[in-house]
């Protein structure tokens, strides 16, 4: 039987429909023989052919051009669904009402042809054309024709079992796809609605989430699909929350965005995404805030390829600006994103131009070069260093890029007449005990101090004149985005994925959460309410314990964890202290100072500032030392400027150290 369907698979196109007009031909006329035979009561009488030998001529003359024109040799035979056995009904209902008409009108000698025999004919060629191609589906998906075939049953018993939780459309549709790539074999259903329970849909029982333990017992499922992609993540988290004490992998398949896109399939599981633990749904932007700096305008994002500046690409180019102007200093992270910017572009037909720019904020004549060149009304600047570490080890590199790089960025703002100018802010920068927090909160200084001039004597300018300033800046801070660079979570799955240990800093430390299109989307109508000099604080939710958020993966990666408690775990957490510059808990203001804006999401914050004159002395001083490698001086500078700075232990950067071991 597998060599028959190998035969048959390999035939050309041609052939397999010329295969199907004529064993379709001959279940025409076997539908005829036996509507005359149900007429007669006698399944072996030669009536049918003493008087009506021209409906065996003509029945297939008049069926056969209506199939094609329905197109039932179009649709490939193990792909047939509803929509193919809809269109055979209508096919199969006209060709038996202009066979009813052919049969009214037809005056020939012979005798008279029985008018039940049309209906006969009708119900039995609905049985006979779509039972056939219903039968041939499940034969070439494996299943009714090799019971007896011990590789398939091995095959079938080999498979993981899977139970698809959610028996609604998309939980149809992944069970065919299942069971059509057999990578995987669907045992059960498991829906939340009543009115369907312990009942059967496509061949699998429906359980309760109640009756979890009866359905593992039963069908020994070790795997959960979750197929619920319109679903809200309150809801998803409670289902997660529900599931994590069986010893199951429980994964999902894409949401509803992800699958109208086309981005993929509805069979295309993934692993659970992060966001659907933390169960806070997206609030829907104001569309007038997400309009207001971009639409019609020439908008550029620093640091374009990096997290957050791609997702605000993303996002901007969806409210139409003249022109996205993408400025990145990393060659291959800008041609990502300059790629995938212009395939949305050609698909969706956006009237956008879309620019790569190569080059570093470092550079203060590229960025006012660009700038003037392309007369951009709104500036992003999500270019820094992020990782508390990594800069903590080269401070120079931190300082450099973090303060001089806004700081030459929001100059050629100014210079060139930029209308916003919204800077990307952390919550590290809130009484930072790093290099990385105390520089994102010395940019907001910076900024914070030229929006209060109205012609500042510009730091480093080659022309020493007062610039009329018409920028209005804006600050927006919030926490940890999901799928950043850097991320905790993709190391916990790989970390997971090769049995462990997982790895956590300190069993008490937090982080709030929050995803990257949902922050983009609040940076981009946070920068709109801006009045000049505004920080704005996201609203970031609840601060998640990540020892629980590893614990939580482990369980839902149908594991368990290894602890005092349970020797006999899968994986272990291991606890490995806090990295130089990483604090317990992150904090989001400084002061109480904080009033409410038009956006629930979005905080303003007041907060203490210093004078342009006082802030360009200390920067001067500050790039000094770095030039003179003197950290223990820029750590002394960094004190004066950031309040609440409070560096932890001593100096780690790679050179400082380096130079006080050798002799």
């Amino acid at each position: 039987m597998k060599e028959l369907k190998r035969m048959l698979l390999a035939l050309p196109r041609r052939t397999k429909r010329l295969l199907q007009l004529l064993v379709d031909t001959g279940l025409i006329w076997l539908a005829l023989w036996f509507s005359f035979a149900i007429r007669l009561g006698d399944f072996w009488a030669a009536e049918p052919f003493a008087g009506h030998a021209w409906l065996f001529l003509i029945t297939p003359v008049i069926a056969l051009p209506i199939f094609i024109y329905f197109g039932m040799y179009r649709a490939v035979m193990r792909y047939v669904g509803s929509d193919a056995l809809i269109s055979i009904a209508k096919a199969v209902t006209l060709s038996a009402l202009v066979l009813a008409l052919a049969v009214y009108w037809y005056r020939g000698p012979t005798a008279l042809v029985p008018r039940s025999m049309v209906f006969n004919y009708w119900w039995l060629s609905l049985l006979m054309l779509g039972g056939l191609r219903l039968a041939m589906r499940q034969y070439f998906m494996g299943g009714w024709f090799e019971p007896d075939n011990k590789v398939l049953h091995d095959e079938r018993v080999a498979l993981p079992r899977v139970a698809i939780y959610g028996a609604g459309a998309a939980g149809n549709q992944l069970v065919a796809a299942l069971r059509l790539g057999r990578a995987m074999r669907p045992v059960a259903f498991i829906d939340d609605d009543p009115g369907i329970a312990n009942r059967t849909i496509a061949g699998l029982r429906v359980y309760t989430a109640k009756h979890i333990p009866q359905m593992l017992e039963e069908t020994d499922a070790d795997e959960i699909l979750l197929a619920m992609p319109s679903t809200s993540r309150g809801r998803r988290r409670q289902i997660l929350e529900a599931l994590e004490p069986y010893p199951l992998h429980v994964r999902s398949i894409p949401g509803f965005m992800d699958l109208a896109s086309g981005r993929v399939k509805v069979e295309d599981v993934q692993e659970v995404d992060i966001a659907d633990l933390l169960g806070r749904d997206p609030v829907p932007p104001r569309q007038a805030l997400f309009e207001r700096c971009i639409r019609a305008q020439v908008v550029m994002v620093t640091g374009a390829g990096g997290s957050i500046g791609s997702e605000l690409c993303r996002q901007i180019l969806a409210n139409k600006p003249t022109a996205l102007l993408l400025f990145e200093h990393s060659e291959f992270n800008l041609y990502s994103i300059h790629s995938e910017l212009e395939a949305r572009i050609r698909r969706e037909s956006l009237p956008v131009r879309l620019v790569p720019i190569l080059g570093s904020i470092r550079n203060a004549d590229r960025l006012l070069d660009v700038m003037r060149t392309w007369h951009v009304n709104t500036v992003y600047h999500a270019a820094a260093y992020k990782h508390v570490p990594m800069v903590e080890h080269n401070i120079a590199e931190g300082v450099l890029n973090n303060v001089l790089g806004s700081l030459y960025t929001a100059q050629a703002a100014i210079k060139a007449g930029v209308e916003h100018f919204v800077l990307i802010s952390t919550d590290k920068a809130v009484r930072p005990t790093n290099v990385m927090g105390s520089t994102k909160r010395l940019a907001e200084l910076v900024l914070q101090a030229l929006s209060r001039e109205v012609a500042p004597h510009l730091l480093h300018d080659d022309q020493p004149v007062h610039q009329v300033n018409k920028t209005r800046f804006t600050m927006v801070r919030f926490g940890n985005v999901l799928g950043s660079s850097g991320s905790v979570i993709p190391l916990f799955h790989e970390q997971i994925r090769r049995g462990g240990p997982v790895t956590v800093t300190h069993p008490n430390i937090t982080r709030y959460f929050m995803t990257i299109p949902e922050a983009a989307q609040l940076v981009i109508q946070a920068g709109a309410m801006g009045e000049g000099g505004d920080v704005f604080v996201l609203d970031m939710g609840e601060p998640v314990k990540i020892a629980h958020l590893a614990e939580k993966m482990i369980h839902l990666s149908g594991l368990s964890v290894r602890s005092e408690q349970n020797p006999q775990g899968d994986i272990s957490i291991e606890f490995t202290g806090l990295r130089p510059g990483e604090k317990l808990y992150e904090e989001l203001l400084i002061g109480d100072n904080v009033s409410p804006t038009e956006h629930s999401m979005i905080m303003r914050a007041d907060e203490e500032h210093l004078s342009w004159n006082a802030l360009k002395k200390l920067l001067d001083e500050l790039l000094a030392a770095v030039q003179r490698d003197d950290y223990e001086r820029v750590r002394q500078l960094l004190r004066e400027a950031v309040s609440g700075y409070a560096p932890e232990g001593e100096i780690v950067d790679w050179i400082h150290m380096q130079r006080r071991i050798e002799p």
